[in-house]
This record gives C-alpha cells, structure tokens and sequence, in this order.
C-alpha cells in the first residue's frame, strides 16, 4: 500500500471503521477484524480494492427515510495485520491507534498457529482480549 492509500484508508477507518475482535464461530477466540460501514458504494469497493475484504448490504428496515447501507469486512489475519502496520502511524483516533498497535503487537504472541493452547496460553489470550476490550 502506497503512503497516500494507507493515510486515506486510516482516514476513513477513523470516521466510519472500528478495530474489533470477533467471533467467527460461537465457540472459538476472538480474532482481528476491521469494518467499515457507509451508504456510499462506491468509497467501499474503492477502499475494497486497496485491501481487500468483503462487502455485505446492512438491512433497511425504513427504506422510506434511510438510506441503503454497506459493511467492508475484513477478516484475514495476514490481511489486517498488514493493514494495520500500514495505517497505524496515519490513525488519529486514539482509541483505535492503541486498538491497532495492540493487535499489532500482541496478537501473534497469544495465538498459537495451530490453535491449541495450553493453560498458560489460556490465560494469556483472555488477558489479552480484556485489555483490549479496555482501550
């Protein structure tokens, strides 16, 4: 991602995205996510294009006085990574600054690649998914 594209996305993650952690499935940790919500079609397949990701229509339940609306998730972990190291410097929010380097510098340390933890991996994923809750 070019500087420019990477101050542009942090721009519009922090006027329409959030940094989270999600659940995939019911019974699993929580993972990196970055969604970014607008009525505007064409910013989120433009910003689409930049890092991927997958959009998806939010259901309007007045369509009579709202507009129709769009999410841009993406939940890749090699993806967000990257883009986080990406934009973190560009993020003026301070909340999702800290959200970001967080993820950057925590994540992988907690997560084990092939999904199995010890009870000492346990403890340091939960701890880690509570302060992150607390930024």
């Amino acid at each position: 991602m070019e500087i420019w594209e990477a101050s542009y996305v942090a721009g519009v993650i922090d006027g329409e995205g959030s940094i989270v952690l999600t659940r995939i499935h019911e019974n699993e940790f929580r993972r990196p996510c970055i969604t970014i919500a607008s009525t505007d079609m064409e910013l989120l397949i433009y910003i689409q294009s930049i890092v991927g990701g997958d959009i998806c229509s939010k259901k309007n339940y007045k369509p009579t006085h709202h507009k129709d609306s769009y999410t841009l998730n993406i939940k890749k972990k090699k993806a967000i990574l990257k883009i986080l190291k990406d934009i973190a410097p560009y993020l003026r929010v301070n909340k999702k600054r800290k959200r970001a380097l967080w993820i950057l510098e925590n994540y992988e340390k907690v997560t084990p690649r092939n999904g199995k933890y010890n009870s000492k991996m346990l403890e340091k994923k939960k701890a880690f998914e509570e302060f992150f809750f607390q930024i």
